[in-house]
Order: C-alpha cells, then sequence, then structure tokens
C-alpha cells in the first residue's frame, strides 16, 4: 500500500497510516427508493458510520474523513435540515463510550459559528472527550465547504501579515495548510464517494489534490465494510508518483 508518508514495509504499525475521506451520497434516494422520508434514509447512512469506524482497524484506515453535511445543504427543506441536526448530536450521544472504547479520536471539521450554540457545544465536548484516543481518527465534515475553509484560512493568514507576525514572502503551502481545518491531519490518500456521481462537491479541494478517486454507485447507506476493503485492495495496486516521472 502507497501512502504520503515514508513507511518501514517490514513494521506492519507504519503500514495503518492509511486516511481515506468518503463524500457520503444517497440517503435521500436510498430512503425515496423505499418510498419512506429522506430523514429514514440519514437514519440508516448513520448506521453504516457506526459500522464502517468499528472496521476500520481490521481493514488498515487510521484516519477516517467524512463529509456529512456541506455549505451548500443549508439549501435544503428545513424539516430535513432540522432532523440532520438532532441526528449528529443524537449520534454524538450514543457513540460517546464506543468511540472511547474503540479508541476513536472524533474531530469535528467545518464553520461553527452559524451553528446552534448547544451543537457547536457538544462538538466541543466529543473532542475534548476523545482527544486521548489515537487507534482510529475519525473527521466529520459538518457545515463544511472546501472554498469556504479556505476562504478562513486566507484571512487568518491575511490577519496575521497585516499584525506584522507573518511577511507575504513567508506563506508557504505549509503555512496554509497549518491554517485549515484539517491542519492536524495528513492528506487523503483516497476519496471514495457513493451513489454514482462524480463529483468532489467542495470536499477537501486543498488537501486532495494528490488523492486517489473512486466513485462506486452503491448508495451510501448500502455501501458495507466489505465494499470500502474492496476499494482499498484495487488501492494497493494503483502507482502513486504525485508529480513524478514513471
Amino acid at each position: 500500500m502507497s501512502f504520503d508518508q515514508p513507511a518501514d514495509d517490514d513494521d506492519p504499525a507504519s503500514r495503518n497510516r492509511l486516511h481515506v475521506a468518503v463524500i457520503m451520497d444517497g440517503n435521500g434516494r436510498w430512503a425515496k427508493n423505499r418510498g419512506w422520508p429522506r430523514l429514514v434514509g440519514h437514519r440508516k447512512g448513520a448506521e453504516r458510520v457506526r459500522q464502517l469506524v468499528s472496521a476500520c482497524p481490521e481493514i488498515g484506515i487510521r484516519y477516517l474523513t467524512l463529509y456529512a453535511f456541506s455549505t451548500e445543504n443549508w439549501k435544503r427543506s428545513t424539516e430535513e435540515v432540522l432532523g440532520l441536526m438532532a441526528l449528529f448530536e443524537r449520534y454524538i450521544k450514543r457513540e460517546a463510550n464506543r468511540m472511547s472504547r474503540e479508541g476513536v479520536r472524533m474531530r469535528i471539521i467545518g464553520e461553527r459559528t452559524t451553528l446552534n450554540p448547544k451543537l457547536a457545544a457538544m462538538f466541543d465536548w466529543i473532542e475534548a472527550e476523545t482527544a486521548c484516543n489515537d487507534r482510529v481518527h475519525l473527521t466529520v465534515a459538518i457545515n463544511y465547504g472546501g472554498r469556504d475553509e479556505i476562504r478562513r484560512a486566507t484571512q487568518a493568514v491575511a490577519q496575521k501579515v497585516r499584525d506584522g507576525q507573518l511577511d507575504p514572502d513567508q506563506i508557504t503551502d505549509a503555512v496554509i495548510g497549518g491554517h485549515l481545518d484539517t491542519h492536524a491531519l495528513p492528506d487523503p490518500d483516497l476519496v471514495v464517494r457513493t451513489s454514482g456521481e462524480t463529483r468532489i462537491s467542495n470536499f477537501l479541494p486543498w488537501q486532495a489534490a494528490y488523492a486517489e478517486y473512486v466513485f462506486t454507485p452503491t448508495l451510501w447507506p448500502d455501501f458495507t465494510p466489505q465494499e470500502m476493503s474492496n476499494i482499498l485492495t484495487e488501492f494497493e495496486l494503483r502507482e502513486r508518483r504525485f508529480g513524478g516521472a514513471k
């Protein structure tokens, strides 16, 4: 398996550094196909999240980043948006103990200032509660948009320049990356999108510049850890040159 970070192939622990990012798409269609409300699909999708997170150590994923709610998703119906926010809160409450037992560290990325203060406080709580865990790093993107993230990072860098803390000539990729929501994470090795759509929808545009992509027709509620394992087996065969010649 090829990783961004150098690894000793003889060290099993070094191979467990894979960062997989997933655009979880198809919950609404899954429910609609069965004549059910869209929120039923979202609840089923949350069950898949639980299963995949638990399977991560076995299939070799150390970092898992999930696209749960984009900055554009506010355009959906009020009922669906409120239902999703309640689902996020319920998931954290129900899964907190399990995450601690399984060594899962949870992070939330995205713009929090416009969220319900109670939900934002819960995000702070779960991050602090799981901060010492290191077996699986679960990152959930909520109210996240890649362009918005880059804008916020650019504003933070510009503020440092204006305050005299940073010279413009010192602005590097690493400096910008250090101001992104994902500054504590390695860049993703692989991005998977479910449901058959073949676009990235403003998800991690900076971080995934050299990631491999897989687009599967499977709707997210039907996406199993076994399918992810099959995708990783295919990923292992890919040669990643990062712009270098073969």
